[in-house]
């Protein structure tokens, strides 16, 4: 199965220069042993990327260097700035000293979107709501999914699990960050998108999808964290209507995955998962 890395191919003026990885000098302590083993270590990379609309700075997220065009795209779609991939005019790669701006230019008929969900903030690895100016603009509602009559065999789910941890090339290197697929009934995981956040993983998988205008009532996605508030609104507002997690769902993804008409899944393991919500929709 080939997997999809391209980034969304839209005009930047210069490519990021950071690697997603570093090697670093480790010392390796094991019980019971005052001998200390000096290793050679790859480790994750994260870099300060600001996501700027128009001119004006929007979001700091510390975050993988990598599938940046993606990541705009994604995050714009999920904080409901654009609803469709025409709406983003250009996006601009640029290289700082000690970070990455992804200059982002709007359709001007879209800017008044960006401004009433406008928020500053620099957040820790993957904060979903840092910043968040008010409890209802971090609770925002957030419309009913609209689903097909396509179902998921069960065994579609424990396949999608076991494959995505076979394609997390970055994770397998680093054993440091999230992952999130898409899976396509009859084809497998078609998708894959990392980074140390599980919500930028998350958007940049949404971004990929949502730019080369993907059917995703035709598969779910999964992803390698928990099923968090935002997580579910992400892949709601991006359509997908099923959430497989490999770690469980909070009390509130659940209410809103309910609201949504969505089916969320957590805790899956080789030979069981849990089904919260749409369990009608698992075969």
């Amino acid at each position: 199965m080939t997997i999809l890395k391209k980034a969304c191919p839209v005009e930047k003026k210069a490519e990021s220069t950071f690697s997603d990885t570093v090697l670093v000098d480790a010392d390796v302590v094991s019980k019971g042993d005052r001998k200390r083993q000096q290793i050679r270590k790859t480790v994750a990379e994260e870099v300060p990327i600001a996501l700027s609309y128009d001119g004006t700075t929007q979001a700091v997220l510390m975050a993988s260097p990598d599938d940046l065009i993606d990541f705009a795209y994604g995050f714009s779609l999920t904080e409901e700035f654009i609803s469709d991939p025409d709406e983003i005019e250009n996006i601009d790669i640029v290289p700082l000293s000690r970070g990455i701006d992804v200059q982002i230019a709007l359709r001007v008929d879209r800017r008044e979107a960006f401004r009433k969900r406008r928020r500053s903030m620099a957040g820790p690895v993957g904060c979903g709501l840092c910043g968040i100016e008010s409890i209802d603009a971090a609770m925002r509602d957030i419309s009913e999914v609209k689903r097909t009559d396509v179902h998921f065999d069960q065994d579609e789910i424990f396949a999608a699990a076991r494959e995505i941890c076979g394609k997390q090339i970055l994770n397998n290197a680093t054993r440091a960050v999230h992952a999130a697929a898409f899976y396509e009934k009859n084809k497998g995981i078609i998708a894959i998108r990392e980074d140390v956040g599980r919500h930028n993983a998350l958007d940049k998988l949404c971004g990929y999808l949502f730019y080369n205008r993907k059917d995703v009532s035709s598969g779910f996605i999964v992803v390698t964290s928990r099923l968090s508030v935002e997580m579910v609104q992400k892949a709601a507002v991006s359509g997908v209507s099923t959430l497989v997690a490999v770690s469980a769902a909070t009390a509130e993804a659940i209410r809103i995955g309910q609201k949504c008409n969505m089916t969320l899944i957590g805790r899956t393991r080789e030979k069981d998962f849990e089904i919260y919500c749409g369990k009608e929709w698992i075969i």
